[in-house]
């Protein structure tokens, strides 16, 4: 089978796709077909070497995939060769068969296509995580969404509107912004020339009730200006390439707090309250709720291309790759 290897850390442009053996499932393992791959911005910077998690060279990168299943290990036993499921990887996905353990992998409903399903997990579990356990958001609040128009900021955009919450999102480009509009977001605000003032100005003065920040850096730094009295903070991430630091007398005299975000651990630690979460995305997805929001399709073989694109801040929503013999 062919797959995606990272032989030394470095720009995604070294990445190499070259011949490696099909692997074969363990007990506890499941063997899948993708049809689709997820890229994500995370897939970029492990390429680089600057995530928190480098894994041993050579390495296979990415973290999802949708497709079917081709074998089954003798300990499973609620999974069928056939099924169309989708699967998570630390890294490893970017492989032509991939395997996963048992809980890495989700019957995808019959609603969703492959493409769909591959751009579904990573951002609507971690922003689903976000804002339900880690802001505890409430009907009536109100949210204010950076980098809305990414793969989490336009699942928090749904799911956030699902909760019944007032939704300000946040994009530097207007283009992006009207897809973010399209997604439900209450109020549209380009950040490039600031949002502090039009923030309050949208909340009469109040300030947001809850933050949703994959960005970080100078826009963390000013949504502290921008709180409601008892805000809530959510870190999911720092594509903006500078991890903020957060003062501590805002959060102080605004009584408020800053929550970090990893869906993935979470999902480790408490796998009952993660699949819980996941079932309610799905039911939302199945009933047309909720829904992943597509830019960018590449072939398998085109993994730089695709990478190309994230690393250019060109993607609204997701980016993918296809198999070219389902074309």
């Amino acid at each position: 089978m062919k797959a995606v290897i990272c032989n030394e850390f470095g720009p995604y442009e070294n990445l190499a796709i070259e011949d490696r053996p099909a692997p074969t499932p363990a007990a506890d393992e499941i063997c899948v077909k993708p049809h689709a791959w997820g890229l994500n911005y995370v897939d970029v910077i492990m390429v680089g070497g600057s995530y928190q998690l480098r894994p041993d060279l050579p390495f296979v990168p990415g973290g999802e995939t949708a497709g079917t299943v081709t074998a089954i290990g003798a300990k499973i036993e609620d999974i069928a060769v056939g099924d169309r499921v989708m699967t998570s990887h630390r890294p490893g996905a970017f492989a032509q068969i991939v395997v996963a353990k048992r809980p890495n992998v989700i019957t995808m409903p019959d609603s969703m296509s492959f493409e769909e399903a591959a751009g579904f997990r990573a951002g609507f579990a971690t922003s689903y995580h976000g804002l339900v356990q880690g802001s505890r958001l409430q009907a009536g609040e109100t949210v204010l969404i950076h980098g809305a128009a990414g793969g989490m900021g336009l699942a928090a955009v749904q799911i956030a509107k699902q909760l019944g919450a007032k939704v300000i999102a946040t994009s530097g480009s207007d283009t992006k912004l009207s897809v973010v509009g399209s997604c439900g977001a209450d109020h549209l605000v380009n950040y490039n020339n600031g949002f502090r003032d039009k923030v309050k100005e949208l909340t009469d003065g109040r300030g947001v009730d809850v933050v949703f920040d994959p960005v970080g850096g100078d826009i963390f730094d000013e949504s502290m200006r921008c709180i409601n009295m008892g805000a809530r903070l959510v870190v999911v991430g720092f594509t903006g390439g500078r991890a903020a630091h957060a003062r501590t007398n805002h959060l102080l005299i605004k009584c408020a707090s800053v929550t970090g975000i990893r869906a993935g651990s979470m999902s480790r630690r408490d796998p009952a309250t993660a699949n819980a979460n996941m079932k309610t995305l799905l039911k939302w997805a199945s009933e047309g709720r909720i829904r992943t929001h597509i830019s960018h399709r590449f072939p398998f073989e085109k993994i730089v291309d695709g990478l190309g694109v994230i690393a250019k801040r060109e993607v609204i929503g997701k980016a993918v790759l296809y198999r070219n013999e389902d074309r």
